[in-house]
């Protein structure tokens, strides 16, 4: 498949879940203005003509209204409206039955079933999970069943919302108070700072925060380590304050952006990638900026920088519900796999390591799914799937 094609794949991935965070009331202000610009822009629909769907557009509805819960009564007018992004919703359909290899210069795509069934032990995909550590050392446990809310954060399960008053009551004060965020294996969370900058945390993943933030000086937290992606609130809503991420290893330094931090404890590279704005990444030896669509990559063994080019929508694509992968081995994507499943993968071919793809996949499957994905691809012979240990043959 050539390059544009797959890159169009992602988009509409993309597009997808970002409707589905308009419509669930989760997006951002900067995506619902997205879209209502799109629609404004582009879908008008004049009042004195009434707009009726062909049948491929209206089945195509009816995938929309299936992926992303929507009420069947919905109006027409908004069919019309979202017509061109309908294309989006039904390759979600077919996202968990496509996989593409890459052993060869000449990848090829190859569809296979994924209603096999094989006598393994089902395991779900990830939920909501974390658990949050107050500034006396409190352990409280936020799951998608849980509901914690004091004066200055509150959580529905899905997300915890820090208290905006409280960055004013804070320029009183020295002393600053932080909390922690752990994402265990099996779980992602979102959190929004004080600042009203948003943090979605990936599996495996720990956030050290301040519960407020003093007016006019540098907003610093530390991704401890994991992978998150950051939208952070400008700072000419701060009295002009910079916004600092910092971990063991380097430190990015934003003005109002976005960009996503990979940076796992058993990994030894970092990885930055800059989707909108500007960020300065600072680390032992080097001084780096990104300009949108580049990612820095810093070598921990030997202390090397490098930047490069990249599509952005593949590297964030975790956040919105997509395994993306695009020429990396099969033990890299275990090593993904493995964190959001809980599980820890053996491999008794180490052959099978090496093996390189391109592909994407939802996150939401079962990992049954998955796996028989990967079987039916002849990629592995069989495996084994037994008290949280997956082997693979």
């Amino acid at each position: 498949m050539k390059n544009t094609n797959k890159r169009k794949w992602l988009e509409l991935i993309w597009v997808t879940k970002l409707l589905e965070r308009y419509f669930n009331d989760s997006a951002t202000e900067k995506e619902k203005h997205m879209v209502d610009r799109w629609t404004a822009d582009n879908m008008e629909v004049p009042s004195t003509k009434s707009y009726e769907p062909d049948e491929t557009t209206e089945r195509i509805w009816q995938h929309i209204v299936t992926e992303l819960h929507l009420k069947p009564q919905a109006s027409k007018k908004k069919l019309f409206q979202l017509n061109l992004y309908a294309v989006a919703a039904s390759v979600v359909l077919l996202v968990s039955a496509t996989f593409m290899l890459m052993q060869h210069p000449d990848t090829s795509v190859i569809k296979a079933p994924v209603d096999s069934i094989v006598n393994s032990e089902s395991i779900p995909a990830g939920t909501d999970k974390a658990i949050l550590t107050l500034e006396d050392g409190t352990d409280v446990v936020l799951t998608d069943k849980t509901h914690y809310k004091t004066n200055a954060v509150e959580s529905n399960g899905e997300k915890i919302v820090y208290n905006t008053s409280a960055v004013d009551d804070a320029s009183a004060s020295i002393q600053i108070k932080y909390n922690y965020l752990t994402v265990p294996r099996g779980g992602q969370y979102f959190v929004k700072l004080a600042d009203g900058s948003q943090v979605w945390l990936n599996s495996e993943s720990k956030l050290k925060f301040p519960t407020a933030f003093i007016a006019g000086k540098t907003r610093e937290v530390e991704l401890v380590y994991g992978e998150a992606y950051f939208d952070i609130s400008p700072s000419r809503k701060h009295a002009g304050a910079a916004f600092k991420v910092n971990n063991q290893n380097q430190s990015v330094q934003v003005v109002g952006t976005e960009f996503n931090i990979k940076a796992y404890k058993e990994e030894s590279k970092i990885y930055t990638t800059l989707v909108e704005g500007k960020v300065v990444v600072d680390s032992k030896d080097h001084h780096g900026k990104l300009i949108p669509n580049q990612k820095l990559t810093l070598d921990l063994l030997n202390n090397n920088v490098t930047i490069n080019n990249v599509d952005v929508q593949s590297e964030i694509s975790w956040r919105d519900g997509i395994f993306s992968f695009k020429g990396d081995t099969l033990k890299d994507i275990m090593k993904i796999i493995s964190r959001w499943y809980d599980v820890d993968v053996q491999f008794e071919n180490q052959n099978l390591e090496n093996i390189r793809f391109n592909g994407v996949l939802a996150k939401n499957q079962d990992l049954k799914q998955i796996l028989e994905t990967i079987k039916n691809l002849s990629i592995i012979k069989s495996y084994h799937l037994h008290d949280k240990t997956l082997i693979l043959k």
